[in-house]
C-alpha cells in the first residue's frame, strides 16, 4: 500500500550485484574505445510514439505538463540516444550508456540497462563490434555459458514484398511470423498472394538452427542474390563470433522486428542456464530518418537486472568487523587501516557478528588499548 503498483525495494545483493555489473561494464566499454552518454529520464512522449518508432503511449509512465504537452518516463534508451546525436557530426562515434528504463508492459516498471551505439561505421563493423563487445563484457563477469541468436530482419520483409498486405493482415503475418505459427504464416500469405510465397514463407518459420542453416539457404535461395547478400553478411559475422571465441551461434532467419526501425540484422544473447534474454539489438538506420538524415547505426543493450542475478563475485572479500565504543573510536579508525583488502566494518557490541568473517575487539587494559582478533570458528587469539 505504501508503493504504486510495480515499484520496488531493493537491498543488499541485489543492489551491489547490479552496481558490480554495471561497473564492470563501465571497464569493459573504456577500454574498448566507447565514450559515455546519458539522457535525460524525461522526455517528450512524440519522441517514442512517431511512426518511426511506434512504441505504445499505453505502455509509458506518462503525465500532461503545465504547457499541455505529455510527457514520459525514458522507455528506451537507444531512441533517447538518437534524439541526442541526431545533429553529430558524421564520423565513426562509439557510445555507453547506463540507467532506467521504465514500462508497464511488464511485471515491474523500472528496469535497467546498460548498452552501446555504434553510428557510421560499415555495416559489418558495427554488428561484429556489438557482439563482440557483448563478448567482452559477459566474460568479464565469468559468464560463458549463453548462445548469441543472429537474425536478419530483411530476409522476411523481401520474401513479403510480393504479398498483396493490407495494414491489419501485414501485422497479424508478422505477429505469426514471431509466434513461430506455420500454419497461420501459410494461410495469410496465401490468402494475400500466391501459393509459392506462402510455401517459402512457411518454410521460414522452422529455418532455425546452427550455423548450417544458412548454408542450406544459400542454396536454397541460389536464384536471388538480395537474399544471398544478406545469408553472406550473417556467415561473416557468425564466422567472426567463431573465431573469436563465442562458439555457441544460433540462427533464426525467420525473426522479425518488434519494432519499425530496425533494418537489418539483430541479434540476442541466451543465458543457458535459466533462458533469459541478457542482451539484444541489431541495426537501426532507419530509427534517424525523422532526424533527416541517412546514419548507419547498430547496437545493443543488456538486461542488467537479469546479469546481476547470475553474477557471483569472484573473490569477494573478507569482512571484518571492528568492536568499538565512543572513546575508541578514533584507534578504531587506526586500525582499520591495518586491514588492507577487507571489508571493515566498526560496529558496537549489538552487531549481528554472524555475518563477519573476523571480529576484533578492543579492549583497554591497564591505560592501553589491546586488540583481540577471533575468526567465525576461533575467537581467542590475541593481537
Amino acid at each position: 500500500m505504501f508503493l504504486p503498483a510495480g515499484s520496488r525495494d531493493e537491498m543488499g545483493p541485489a543492489v551491489s550485484n547490479r552496481f558490480s555489473v554495471m561497473e564492470k561494464f563501465r571497464k569493459v566499454a573504456v577500454l574498448r574505445g566507447y565514450e559515455q552518454i546519458s539522457t535525460p529520464v524525461v522526455e517528450y512522449a512524440s519522441t517514442f510514439t512517431n511512426e518511426h518508432v511506434d512504441m505504445k503511449l499505453q505502455n509509458m509512465l506518462k503525465w500532461f505538463n503545465s504547457e499541455g504537452e505529455i510527457e514520459v518516463l525514458r522507455p528506451d534508451w537507444t531512441t533517447s540516444i538518437a534524439r541526442a546525436l541526431s545533429s553529430q557530426e558524421h564520423k565513426p562515434q562509439k557510445w555507453a550508456y547506463q540507467g532506467s528504463v521504465f514500462n508497464t508492459d511488464r511485471p515491474g516498471v523500472e528496469y535497467h540497462q546498460a548498452g552501446i551505439e555504434i553510428l557510421h561505421m560499415p555495416p559489418l563493423m558495427g554488428e561484429s563490434e556489438s557482439l563482440l563487445m557483448a563478448h567482452s563484457f559477459l566474460k568479464s563477469l565469468g559468464i560463458t555459458d549463453y548462445a548469441i541468436e543472429l537474425g536478419h530482419t530483411e530476409l522476411y520483409e523481401s520474401l513479403i514484398q510480393g504479398l498483396d498486405l493490407k495494414s491489419e493482415d501485414a501485422e497479424r503475418l508478422r505477429q505469426a511470423m514471431h509466434d513461430k505459427k506455420q500454419d497461420e504464416v501459410y494461410q495469410i500469405a496465401l490468402n494475400n498472394g500466391d501459393k509459392k510465397t506462402a510455401e517459402e514463407l512457411a518454410a521460414l518459420v522452422d529455418a532455425y538452427g546452427g550455423i548450417e542453416v544458412i548454408t542450406e539457404y544459400e542454396e536454397r535461395w541460389k536464384e536471388r542474390k538480395d537474399l544471398l547478400d544478406m545469408l553472406a553478411h550473417l556467415k561473416k559475422v557468425a564466422q567472426t563470433l567463431v573465431e573469436s571465441g563465442a562458439n555457441d551461434i544460433l540462427v533464426d532467419l525467420g525473426r522479425v522486428k518488434n519494432l519499425p526501425y530496425y533494418s537489418g540484422m539483430m541479434y540476442r544473447g541466451f543465458l543457458k542456464k535459466t533462458g533469459a534474454v541478457c542482451f539484444s539489438g541489431g541495426r537501426y538506420d532507419k530509427l534517424y530518418d525523422r532526424y533527416g538524415g541517412h546514419v548507419s547505426a547498430a547496437g545493443l543493450a543488456f538486461d542488467v537486472d537479469v546479469l546481476a542475478e547470475l553474477y557471483k563475485e569472484e573473490s569477494p572479500m573478507k569482512k571484518v568487523c571492528i568492536i568499538a565504543n565512543p572513546e575508541s573510536l578514533v584507534y578504531a579508525e587506526k586500525l582499520r587501516q591495518t586491514y588492507e583488502g577487507c571489508i571493515v566494518d566498526v560496529q558496537s557490541e549489538t552487531a549481528d557478528l554472524d555475518y563477519y568473517d573476523k571480529i576484533v575487539k578492543i579492549k583497554l587494559i591497564d591505560g592501553k588499548y589491546e586488540v583481540f582478533e577471533s575468526e567465525t570458528d576461533d575467537r581467542t587469539n590475541q593481537r
